[in-house]
């Protein structure tokens, strides 16, 4: 299984890359790629929040009225939780909300994603390019070049290379990464995917492991 490699005029260079058919070619899995998704966003929240509870609330602790003989419900305390400004019942606690999938699991959704983009034609390979300074106009015209202007796309590259990085920060529908960095959760979000073919070979090489 191979695919040609295209320059940053979007022409052929003639050279093409071999891809790892145990990688490319995975039948498709969706509970392994549900699993790690949600693995990647609950890994993002927080935890943080919080509602006070009976006891925590700041108030008087007198009793309101009577036990008996009002004609209305018991009430012994300002900080009850059916009273305006009471305490919450069951309330929100910190909490952290990750969980854990084995090494093996998270390559099989990666495999299972690039599969299927393949299958769609979603998968570029570009040769190895840099910029001498940052300019957003320099990577637009990459995009228009590929045809990708309007879509969203990532970009993977072999190496940190910080002036593309900052030339394609302004475009909204742009995501560009190390291949250390490649996601499954940025994988699913890419319309189309761009390697650098530097990262190709790279993110093969991991994926084998």
């Amino acid at each position: 299984m191979e695919l040609s490699v295209v320059d940053i005029k979007g022409k052929s260079t003639g050279r093409s890359i071999s891809l790892d058919e145990s990688i490319f070619n995975v039948d498709q899995k969706n509970h392994i790629v549900y699993l790690e998704i949600k693995r990647y966003l609950a890994a993002q929240r927080q935890g943080t929040h919080k509602s006070k509870e009976k006891a925590e609330i700041t108030g008087s602790t007198r009793k309101l009225r009577k036990q008996k003989g009002s004609g209305a419900a018991r009430v012994g305390s300002v900080k009850s939780p059916v009273l305006r400004g009471g305490g919450t019942v069951f309330g929100p606690r910190p909490r952290d909300y990750s969980f854990k999938l084995s090494k093996t699991q998270k390559r099989l959704a990666k495999k299972v994603i690039l599969s299927q983009k393949l299958r769609e034609n979603q998968i570029t390979i570009l040769e190895d390019f840099s910029f001498d300074q940052p300019k957003t106009k320099n990577f637009i015209d990459i995009q228009n070049s590929l045809n990708i202007q309007n879509k969203k796309s990532l970009f993977i590259l072999g190496e940190e290379n910080k002036n593309v990085y900052l030339s394609s920060r302004n475009l909204k529908n742009v995501n560009v990464v190390s291949y250390s960095e490649l996601s499954s959760y940025s994988l699913m979000l890419a319309k189309n995917i761009v390697f650098l073919e530097g990262s190709i070979r790279k993110v093969q090489e991991n994926l084998r492991k």
